[in-house]
């Protein structure tokens, strides 16, 4: 499966993001549904994650966190 790479600035540093589709559709909806940017959203859990983590992995554990409480109705995870 092909990546989908995004650039964006990151705490004032331009970045690039890469990512299977699937996980861009849920961060894509949440950034919609909240009505943020991309660059909020991202820089959120970049400042959230363990830095021994690649930032790709935070955000498709963050993604599927949320299908998660989606599903089962939970508050935010």
């Amino acid at each position: 499966m092909a990546l989908i790479k995004r650039s964006l600035s990151l705490h004032g540093h331009r970045t690039s993001l890469a990512l299977e589709p699937e996980f861009w559709d849920v961060v894509d909806s949440i950034t919609s549904a909240e009505k943020r940017p991309l660059a909020n959203l991202i820089a959120e859990i970049d400042d959230t994650r363990d830095p021994e983590d690649p930032l790709s992995s935070a955000v498709r554990v963050w993604a599927l966190k949320q299908v998660r409480s989606a599903k089962t109705g939970v508050g935010s995870p």
